[in-house]
């Protein structure tokens, strides 16, 4: 006998945030153009193209475990179309003589205020939910290994995205009963929500809870087994009517998303090349060679993207030597001037790397290269090394903000550093490119233990 669903969805919450966007979108069109369109007119167009855009979009489709970042992408995607909208719509009424300026800033206040009202929401939701413990949903485990443990950690820790978990079943533990069981818990307790662990259950017993949660009307998750292949980011295609997983989906092998990539690269190169280089080189120039002789520049192979190798540019830190080709900088190193400690330790000694951005060697953001000695060694020794030349080196990255920057200490530290690399790689945008300049920023006022 079918069930109705449980607290799936908080069936108020969507139809709240179209009201609050729509009366904003309108009660703004109104007050700022009112004295020149046809009210009634304007606001049912404008209400109906921005629920179309949505649907089409999914701008509304906001859950409790989406990320801040995904939530602003959605927010430039939905108010870059509703701009070609409303300037369509005033370039087809251009009688109506409404000043670009005035919907410039039309639209700046829509995006102001919406980004408020929905951060105002998510944060809102996860403040009741992890100090009033409202808008629960309940969830069980099925199995138990590592994964799930992971599984339990997060639920444990993270109340504010609003699952309560209520049991953990180990089927291989016969004490605590068998899979039907577990089923009938679920249905006793009005679970929400069942998580699986798929290596701890036979091809049988998934189709019996996949034919269970149906049934019920319960949301079914699997978790990845422990070959770790379906925890890649895996891409779902149809050949005919044949499906194919693909191991890996690059964003940035889009011609869209490459030019939006070159275009940020170009324009933010050429800001630090005028704004910064131009009168920094020379006076850098200048205390470089009066405290040791040698280039102003110190240039080294890398590999890059294909794993073609170009001349990476850096102002020289170090006294002029054979070993800079082979060995890291390490702390203490007495290889290092006076005036080296200083730009290493602020990053000013990556800034040439911009021109290397300008030429379009690098991005600048991106895994960062290493030296072609240490790139053979890795390659040999650390697996899914040579996954990061799939695309651009940069001159930051997720890593290198994420701590795991200047000298590989140990294996540990190369293992980690290819992990982010790899995940920025598969989950590339522009807002996590923005979110890594902007760190990258901040680390370089703050300083770092490893920037040496």
């Amino acid at each position: 006998m079918k069930t109705y669903r449980q607290g799936r969805y908080s069936k108020y919450l969507r139809p709240i945030s179209y009201a609050i966007d729509l009366g904003i979108i309108n009660g703004l069109a109104l007050l700022l153009f009112f004295e020149n369109v046809n009210s009634f007119l304007f606001v049912s167009l404008v209400s109906l193209t921005w629920i179309i855009l949505s649907l089409y979009s999914k701008f509304y489709d906001v859950y409790r475990f989406t990320r801040e970042v995904t939530i602003m992408a959605m927010l430039f995607k939905q108010t870059l179309l509703f701009t070609l909208i409303v300037f369509a719509y005033f370039g087809f009424r251009h009688n109506l003589n409404i000043n670009t300026d005035l919907i410039l800033m039309y639209i700046g206040l829509v995006f102001l205020l919406i980004t408020i009202a929905k951060f105002a929401i998510y944060y809102l939701l996860q403040k009741y939910r992890s100090s009033f413990g409202g808008n629960l949903r309940k969830t069980v485990i099925i199995g138990k290994n590592r994964q799930t443990n992971a599984l339990e950690t997060f639920f444990k820790h993270n109340p504010e995205y609003g699952y309560s978990l209520k049991r953990i079943f180990n089927l291989k533990d016969k004490s605590q009963g068998s899979l039907d069981d577990c089923l009938l818990y679920i249905k006793e307790n009005t679970i929400d929500e069942i998580y699986c662990s798929i290596t701890e259950l036979s091809n049988t017993q998934i189709l019996q809870v996949v034919n269970f949660a149906d049934n019920n009307l319960k949301i079914l998750k699997f978790l990845p087994d422990n070959k770790e292949i379906y925890s890649k980011k895996l891409k779902y295609e149809y050949y005919d009517f044949i499906p194919i997983l693909s191991l890996r989906d690059i964003p940035l092998e889009e011609s869209v998303n490459q030019f939006f990539k070159r275009l940020f690269d170009i324009v933010f190169s050429i800001f630090i090349i005028v704004s910064i280089l131009s009168w920094l080189t020379p006076i850098l120039a200048i205390i470089i060679k009066l405290e040791s002789k040698g280039p102003v520049f110190f240039k080294q192979s890398r590999n890059g993207f294909n794993y073609k190798e170009f001349q990476c540019l850096k102002f020289r830190s170090m006294m002029p030597n054979t070993d800079a080709n082979l060995y890291q900088a390490t702390k203490g190193d007495q290889r290092i001037t006076k005036v080296g400690k200083f730009i290493r330790k602020t990053s000013i000694d990556e800034l040439p790397q911009f021109y290397n951005v300008l030429f379009g060697d690098m991005s600048v953001v991106g895994p960062r290269p290493h030296m072609v000695s240490h790139t053979h060694m890795y390659a040999k020794r650390i697996d899914k090394f040579m996954v990061r030349h799939f695309v651009k080196p940069g001159i930051t990255g997720l890593a290198q903000v994420s701590g795991f920057r200047g000298e590989v200490e140990t294996d540990k530290d190369i293992i980690n550093r290819v992990k982010f690399d790899i995940f920025y790689i598969e989950n590339w945008s522009t807002l996590l490119d923005l979110k890594i300049v902007f760190q990258t920023l901040l680390n370089a006022v703050k300083g770092e233990d490893k920037a040496y």
